[in-house]
C-alpha cells in the first residue's frame, strides 16, 4: 500500500484539469493499459499454440510465467513511486514496444530458427513484470490527482483495469484477429499503448515532469509509435519472407482460416506439399504410402457406405473411391478452407484424383465430434484421418468417447481405422490411442507401415525424436467384433506401395512394440502428451 502523507502532499494544485477530470483521465488509461496488456496475453497464446502445439500447455506457461512476473514487477515499482509520472511513462513505452513486437519476434524465431519456446518465456516475463508495474504507480498518480481513501482508490482502480481487461480479452478473438490477423493486431495494440500512457503523463502529469523528463517521455514515445508503424507497413513483406524461411521458395498458396493457417507448395502435384500451421500434413512425394495404408485394410469387408472424418485434403477419398462398390461417401472436414482448395487447387486436385467430382462424394464442413452426436446413420467403413491427438483441439477426437460414438454409427460388420501417430517416434500416444479405442467398445488390431523419412506424416508433429521426421506411420484396425488382421479384401485395386506381406508383417511389428499397461483417455481426463 502507498504512503498516503506523500501521495497526497501538494493536492491537485499543480495539475493542469480539475481533480474529477484527471481522476477520469487515469481510469480511462488504465481501461486501454489493460485491454492492450491483455490483448499480449492472448496474442501469446494464440501464436505459441500455432507454431508450438499443445495450447493447454502453452497457455499454462504463459499464464503462469506471466502472473509471476508481475508480480515481482509490482515490487520492483516501488522504488518508482517517487518519480511515478516519468516512470509510468518509460514504463508504458517499453511495454509498447515489446508487447506489440512480441508478435513478430516470436514468429521470426520460428522462421529462421526453428525454435520459438525460448522466446514466448522471455516475452511472458517481460510483459508481466511491466504490467505488474503499473497499478502500484497507478495508485500513486490517482492519489496525486485526487484526495482519495486508499480504499476507494484501488476498487475504482481494479474496476477500470477489469472492464478494460475484458473489452481487451473480447477484441482479440472477434475483432483483431478476423480483421488484422496476429502480427498487425499487436502492432497497433501497441500503438494504442504508447499513445495512452504518453498522453495521460505528458498532459495530466506535465507540470510533475522536469524539461529533461519531458523531453525525454516525448522522445521515448515518439520512437516506439515510429518503429511500430514502420513495422506495420513491412509486415506484408516480413510474412512473405517468413514464410518462404519456413516453407521454402515455392510457396503457391497461403491463407489464414479461421481455424488454421493453410499454405500450399510446389509448381505442380508432383511436388506439392500441404502445410497446416506450418506442419506438413501432405507431400506428394510419399503421400500415396500413407494412403493406401490407411484406407485400404478398412476396406476388406461390406464397404457400401464410407464415412471419413478429416482427411479435407481429397486423399483417402480418392483411395476409397477407386471401390465400384462403394455408394456414398461422406467426409466431415471443421475447415471448409482446406475442401475448397481440395476441389479448386489445380495441382492438389489432380493428386486426389478430382475426387470431389464424384457424386458419392458428400463433403460435410462441421466438428466431427459435433456432427457424430447428431448424426444417426450407420457406416460399414469409418476412417479417421485427424490431426494428432497433441494438438489440444484435436484430443476429445482420440478420447474413449469419440471412439463410442464412431462404435454407435458402425454397421453390425463395420470397421474403423484410426491413424494414431508413428508407434517407433511416440510410443505412448499410439497405445493410449489404441486403449481408448477399445475403451470406446470396439477390438483392435494395431499395424504399422515404414516410411521414407521425407518429411511427410499424416498428424501435425513434424518432427519426432531428434528433430528426425518420424519413419513410420502406425494405424489402429478396429471392428465390434473380433477383428481380423488387416489385409486386402476381393476386389481391392492394384496398389503402388501396399500388400498383402508388408500388411502381416506391420501387424507383427506393431505387436513388438506393445506398451502394456496405457490407460485410455477421456474428455474429462486427456492422457496425450508431447513425447520428445
Amino acid at each position: 500500500m502507498i504512503d498516503q502523507q506523500v501521495s497526497l502532499r501538494g493536492g491537485a494544485a499543480r495539475l493542469p484539469v480539475r481533480p474529477r477530470t484527471g481522476r477520469f483521465l487515469v481510469l480511462a488509461a488504465v481501461f486501454v493499459c489493460a485491454a492492450c496488456g491483455l490483448v499480449y496475453e492472448l496474442e501469446l497464446v494464440a501464436l505459441a499454440s500455432y507454431l508450438i502445439g499443445d495450447s493447454v500447455t502453452q497457455a499454462s506457461v504463459v499464464l503462469s510465467v506471466m502472473v509471476f512476473a508481475m508480480g515481482i514487477g509490482s515490487l520492483l515499482a516501488k522504488r518508482l513511486r517517487c518519480h511515478a509520472a516519468v516512470g509510468f511513462g518509460l514504463i508504458e513505452a517499453a511495454l509498447a514496444l515489446i508487447g506489440g513486437s512480441s508478435a513478430l519476434v516470436l514468429y521470426a524465431s520460428f522462421a529462421w530458427l526453428g525454435e520459438s519456446q525460448y522466446a514466448l518465456v522471455g516475452f511472458s516475463l517481460a510483459i508481466g513484470v511491466l504490467i505488474g508495474a503499473e497499478i502500484p504507480l497507478l495508485m500513486t498518480l490517482i492519489q496525486r490527482v485526487d484526495r482519495q481513501d486508499a480504499g476507494g482508490a484501488v476498487a475504482d482502480l481494479f474496476a477500470a483495469d477489469y472492464v478494460g481487461a475484458l473489452v481487451g480479452g473480447l477484441a482479440f478473438p472477434f475483432l483483431l484477429l478476423p480483421m488484422l490477423g496476429q502480427l498487425t493486431g499487436a502492432l497497433l495494440t501497441g500503438a494504442v499503448n504508447a499513445a495512452a500512457g504518453g498522453a495521460l503523463v505528458l498532459w495530466v502529469f506535465r507540470r510533475d515532469l522536469t524539461p529533461g523528463s519531458r523531453r525525454l517521455l516525448v522522445v521515448v514515445n515518439v520512437s516506439v509509435i515510429a518503429v511500430l508503424a514502420t513495422a506495420t507497413l513491412l509486415v506484408d513483406d516480413f510474412e512473405q519472407a517468413a514464410r518462404r524461411a519456413v516453407y521454402g521458395d515455392q510457396v503457391r498458396v497461403a491463407v489464414r482460416t479461421g481455424v488454421q493457417e493453410v499454405v500450399l507448395t510446389g509448381p505442380d502435384r508432383d511436388s506439392l506439399g500441404l502445410y497446416l500451421d506450418g506442419r506438413l500434413r501432405v507431400s506428394a512425394r510419399d503421400e500415396h504410402r500413407y494412403h493406401e495404408a490407411l484406407v485400404h485394410p478398412a476396406m476388406d469387408g461390406p464397404r457400401a457406405r464410407v464415412l471419413i472424418l478429416g482427411g479435407g485434403d481429397g486423399l483417402a477419398a480418392r483411395e476409397v473411391l477407386r471401390y465400384g462398390d462403394v455408394r456414398s461417401v461422406t467426409l466431415v472436414e471443421i475447415d471448409p478452407a482446406v475442401t475448397r482448395l481440395a476441389r479448386t487447387d489445380p495441382a492438389l486436385s489432380e493428386l486426389n484424383g478430382h475426387a470431389y467430382r464424384d457424386p458419392r462424394l458428400t463433403a460435410v464442413g462441421a466438428d466431427a465430434f459435433t456432427w457424430l452426436r447428431a448424426d444417426h446413420h450407420r457406416y460399414d467403413v469409418v476412417i479417421s484421418d485427424l490431426p494428432g491427438p497433441g494438438v489440444t483441439a484435436s484430443t476429445k477426437l482420440y478420447s474413449a468417447e469419440f471412439y463410442g460414438l464412431i462404435a454407435e454409427a458402425l454397421a453390425p460388420r463395420g470397421r474403423l481405422v484410426v491413424h494414431a501417430g508413428p508407434p517407433v517416434v511416440r510410443p505412448r500416444t499410439f497405445w493410449t490411442v489404441e486403449a481408448s479405442v477399445r475403451a470406446g467398445g470396439l477390438a483392435t488390431r494395431p499395424y504399422r507401415i515404414p516410411g521414407r523419412p521425407s518429411g511427410f506424416t499424416a498428424s501435425p508433429d513434424r518432427l519426432g525424436a531428434g528433430g528426425r521426421p518420424p519413419e513410420d506411420w502406425g494405424f489402429v484396425l478396429a471392428a465390434a467384433g473380433s477383428v481380423g488382421e488387416p489385409g486386402l479384401g476381393a476386389g481391392a485395386p492394384a496398389l503402388r506401395s501396399l500388400g498383402e506381406a508388408e500388411l502381416r508383417e506391420g501387424a507383427r511389428a506393431a505387436d513388438g512394440l506393445r506398451l502394456p499397461g496405457q490407460v485410455p483417455s477421456t474428455l474429462i481426463h486427456p492422457r496425450y502428451w508431447e513425447e520428445a
